[in-house]
């Protein structure tokens, strides 16, 4: 049992507006926007949530109405713990015979899951681990304490990104436990509480998250939805339906000179969750405004292997400075449950980390590392196999979605694992909150910023087999049509704005 509380705090500035004019019952709007903040995952499984006296005096109602909503929580599965004991948040636990990812019919009413953008592993993955755990012994009579990582594994990353065009060392190179842990040990070295960090927006939710457990003070920038250099148009879209790639690189300048931004943390290659990428002369003129700042510039380059359409990513020799980090991992290309990622940095830097993380972390396992080794050295074969198979489910989820829910805009990205789909009104929560009686777990677009953003917007991962896309678009054009006859009726509909 995790022994981890919300405070009043962390979990009103997660709720936000929740409770809208008309929309029902205070209790039940109250309890759809824990419920969400549950399913989306800002907040953890668990963990104890506020007492029920606490939080009414927090958020100005009464005890009964948080009474209320923690019953009807707890009724539906998502609290434990009977009245009067603390309330701690979870999960459903399904009835029959468990829970698919696919909607054939001989599964059954299985849960589709659509909240995570990740592949299955294939076959190499497992040969990859055989062939390391014969590679084990040699390793064993050293202590097993890599503080950087093994040099074979630091050698093979540094040959990628020689590879890319950016001439690297193995010494400057540190292997993490995937590249969202990277970033932690980067807020942890430089950003101090009450620090800025500024991001594109919408960006990975994780990052946001990261950012503000640092005490990091968020400042997001918005990636323009209209016209780009190139001529899309107005609708963010530019030919053959493709997303817009701009990036409002003053803006990204004014807001880390203007705040004084320890770190600015982007994602320019396949942007998660909108597909885009960042061009050459933009990236340029991004280093240049930053030149002579101490920003710490940190890209995130975990989904940059995955370009589905158009040129290869860019080099990395695009954007390279002694202050520019870059966070790089297996977990999207390869596997999410191989926990390898890494840091690119300036050597100095580098040994920063190494000597700081000793207090946090004391490395990776040896053998995922080898396991790492042997997926790195097969020259990209494996990836260029995937890549039309997601080309393939990226192309069919866009047309079942033409199909089923003619006035949503799907945007065509250039790569990555998702779409970001654009919705007709800002149902975003209102989806998610139905969607699960129709056992489909979707992530709400305000999960991907701040200020409750993003009510326009769902991340659609096209990961799943084909035959699971399109029972995933049939139970979400069935919801669609609920929360949208609910509107026009004038039926309550949880229309929750979070964080």
């Amino acid at each position: 049992m995790s022994s981890r509380s919300i405070g009043l705090v962390s979990i009103t500035r997660h709720l936000g507006p929740w409770r809208a004019p008309g929309a029902g019952p205070a209790y039940r709007q109250l309890a759809d926007a824990v419920r969400l903040l549950i399913l989306d995952g800002r907040l953890p499984l668990a963990a104890r949530l506020p007492g029920e006296r606490e939080l009414a005096l927090a958020l100005g109602v009464s005890r009964t109405t948080v009474s209320a909503a923690y019953g009807r929580l707890r009724d539906e599965g998502y609290l434990s713990g009977g009245q009067g004991a603390a309330a701690r948040t979870g999960l459903p636990i399904p009835s029959g015979a468990g829970l698919t990812l696919g909607g054939s019919e001989s599964a059954g009413p299985g849960l589709i899951d659509l909240t995570t953008a990740v592949l299955p592993a294939d076959p190499n993955v497992h040969a990859a681990y055989v062939r390391a755990l014969e590679r084990l012994p040699a390793s064993l009579p050293g202590h097993g304490y890599e503080t950087a990582g093994l040099e074979e594994l630091r050698e093979a990353v540094a040959a990628g990104y020689r590879r890319r065009g950016l001439p690297t060392s193995a010494g400057q190179i540190l292997i993490t436990h995937g590249a969202h842990n990277g970033l932690v040990h980067l807020l942890r070295l430089a950003v101090r509480p009450g620090a800025a960090v500024v991001f594109d927006h919408p960006t990975y939710p994780q990052a946001i998250d990261a950012i503000l457990a640092a005490g990091g003070r968020a400042v997001p920038v918005a990636l323009p939805d209209g016209p780009c250099a190139d001529g899309p148009g107005a609708d963010g879209m530019g030919a053959d339906g493709m997303e817009a790639d701009g990036w409002d690189v003053e803006g990204l300048v004014s807001a880390c000179r203007g705040s004084g931004a320890a770190m600015a943390y982007l994602v320019l290659d396949h942007n998660n969750p909108t597909g885009r990428m960042m061009r050459k002369a933009d990236r340029i003129r991004l280093l240049a405004g930053l030149k002579g700042s101490e920003t710490l510039l940190v890209l995130d380059e975990t989904l940059v292997d995955l370009t589905l359409s158009g040129p290869p990513a860019l080099g990395a020799s695009a954007v390279d400075a002694p202050r520019v980090v870059r966070l790089g991992s297996l977990s999207k290309s390869v596997w999410g449950g191989l926990r390898i990622g890494w840091i690119r940095a300036d050597r100095a830097v580098v040994q920063r980390l190494a000597h700081s993380r000793a207090s946090f972390d004391l490395g990776v396992p040896i053998l995922e590392q080898l396991a790492a080794v042997e997926l790195l050295s097969d020259g990209g074969a494996a990836l260029a196999a995937r890549r039309p198979l997601l080309r393939a489910r990226r192309d069919h989820l866009r047309a079942r979605l033409a199909e089923r829910l003619p006035d949503w805009v799907c945007p065509r990205p250039t790569g990555g694992l998702s779409l970001w789909v654009q919705l007709p009104a800002p149902i975003s929560s209102a989806l998610t909150i139905r969607a699960e009686a129709e056992r489909l777990r979707l992530a709400a677009g305000p999960r991907f910023g701040v200020d409750g953003a993003f009510e326009r917007r769902l991340r659609l991962p096209y990961t799943l087999p084909e035959p699971a896309l399109d029972e995933a678009v049939a139970r979400l054009a069935r919801v669609a049509k609920k929360v949208g006859k609910g509107r026009r009726s004038g039926t309550p509909v949880p229309e929750v704005a979070v964080y």
